[in-house]
């Protein structure tokens, strides 16, 4: 009773004394003064948990549109990223509960007999039913600090299906996009396998009226069987594109099917400045930072098994041996009990508890500090890319002008006899290869940009801003705060 009457003083002097502080957090990575390719950073407000918007709007392609639509509903893959959030949502509930009393109803019967017993000395049946009641005092911080950490990684699962759902669309659109330029580069084969038909027929013409020798008419023969054996290889690329779109909208690929058609999309173009909140939109460097934050949290709850723990108990209700007088008042039985422990030698078990959550903290850390220079890279990846594209897709367009003038010289100059069929056929060759490596370039173009909007987190709206960003477009020359860009503040040292 003497510990009880004093327990307010005894959990002052506990609290002033052992209070627990969260360890801070090292120093994150620095942050570029710009991207190499000009644009510079800003800072941003957290948007980690905002709509990535429908970014693949811009495309301009209906059929686009259908298939990232479909694929962030049905992919397993997102499917199993949203059961992963509930699950972690339930955990979040589940350490909520630790720090709420624990009421419960029971009701038993029994037989036995003893000297110290309720029964008596004699053989005798108790009947018993009451309410019972545990609470444990949240002292030192240790429950607060587990649905902390839970409360944090369910955040950190909310950011990873974000991520998730963003790849699938962004693997869906590139996906897509392949086969699309594939379509083009089939046609463009065939269309080549026409022509050499035509040379051939022209060839064997000219070999039965005596002009040329039996080796021209094989050589082309050649090339007609090579340029259809091409044409076959690209049939099975596409066959393989459609079968992985269907896995990536979820459905079986005996059941998908995608028909040929013109390549329409549009090319988007990345409005200037965008990148610079880029750590504010990448939901899974929020991720990142949520776990370094649970990690945080859970060296404090570490740190509180050194401190004692306080266990308060009741239990009320009737016990008769006749079932009868159970619910009467003078069955009634009642007790309360509370039970302070201070935890003295473990064998260094709570020591290395700390040591663990700490190499954890260490851990999350190095990930997330990762994780923020991958951002940096794929940004930096993909603009270069972009420009670098641009100027190569020029150059293969000047390319592909001057072989197809060649072919259309070597043609006419091949029917009147001015030159031989070895010269048509090489300008064939070279007019076939810049087409195809233009379409190529294309391709990577609108692969780079897919990559690019998937690197900043999202797409923008018609004045260039981006959707899920701070809510206007960055301004140029502005400093950059890694925290402020990438979440909010974390939240001060608990006690």
């Amino acid at each position: 009773m003497n510990l009880i009457k004093h327990l307010p003083l005894v959990t002052a002097l506990l609290l002033a004394g052992c209070a627990t502080a969260l360890p801070p957090l090292p120093a994150e990575p620095p942050a570029p003064a710009q991207f190499k390719e000009g644009a510079r950073w800003t800072t941003a407000a957290p948007a980690e948990t905002q709509d990535r918007g429908a970014w693949w709007l811009p495309f301009g392609d209906p059929v686009l549109t259908s298939l990232v639509e479909r694929a962030a509903q049905a992919n397993t893959s997102v499917q199993e990223a949203a059961a992963r959030v509930a699950q972690a949502r339930a955990l979040v509930r589940a350490a909520n509960a630790d720090r709420l009393p624990q009421v419960g109803l029971g009701g038993g019967v029994g037989r036995g007999a003893g000297a110290n017993s309720l029964l008596g000395p004699r053989p005798a049946t108790l009947w018993q039913a009451g309410v019972d009641l545990a609470y444990e005092p949240d002292l030192f911080g240790r429950a607060t600090g587990r649905r902390d950490a839970a409360s944090l990684d369910a955040q950190a699962r909310e950011a990873l299906l974000q991520s998730t759902r963003l790849a699938v669309q962004a693997e869906t659109a590139q996906t897509y996009l392949a086969l699309r330029a594939l379509d083009v580069e089939r046609a463009l084969v065939r269309e080549t396998v026409d022509a050499y038909a035509g040379t051939l027929r022209l060839t064997q013409r000219r070999h039965q009226a005596g002009d040329i020798a039996e080796l021209d008419v094989v050589r082309v023969e050649a090339e007609v069987a090579a340029t259809e054996a091409e044409a076959l290889a690209l049939d099975r690329q596409r066959s393989a594109l459609e079968h992985a779109l269907a896995v990536l909208v979820g459905e079986a690929a005996s059941q998908f099917s995608l028909a040929g058609a013109d390549w329409a999309t549009t090319l988007p173009v990345i409005p200037a400045g965008v990148p610079a909140t880029v750590l504010a939109r990448r939901p899974d460097v929020a991720a990142a930072q949520s776990s370094l934050l649970a990690a945080q949290a859970r060296v404090g709850v570490a740190k509180a098994a050194w401190f004692p723990s306080l266990a308060l108990t009741g239990s009320g209700g009737f016990a008769s041996p006749e079932l009868g007088d159970l619910f009467r008042w003078s069955a009634r039985a009642w007790s309360v009990s509370a039970l302070l422990s201070l935890p003295i030698f473990d064998g260094g078990r709570r020591e290395a508890g700390v040591q663990d959550a700490q190499a954890q903290l260490d851990a999350q850390l190095a990930i997330y500090r990762g994780q923020v220079l991958v951002a940096f890279k794929e940004v930096e990846d993909q603009l270069a890319a972009l420009r670098l594209l641009d100027e190569q897709a020029q150059a293969q367009g000047r390319a592909v002008d001057a072989a197809r003038r060649a072919t259309t010289l070597s043609d006419t100059r091949y029917r009147n006899g001015m030159v031989s069929q070895l010269e048509l056929l090489d300008a064939r060759r070279t007019e076939l290869r810049n087409r195809r490596q233009a379409l190529q370039v294309r391709g990577g173009q609108f692969q780079a940009t897919v990559v690019l909007i998937r690197a900043l987190g999202g797409g923008w709206d018609a004045r260039g801003t981006l959707q899920g960003g701070a809510g206007s477009a960055p301004a140029a020359g502005g400093p950059f705060t890694p925290a402020a860009a990438a979440t909010s503040a974390p939240p001060s040292p608990r006690t």
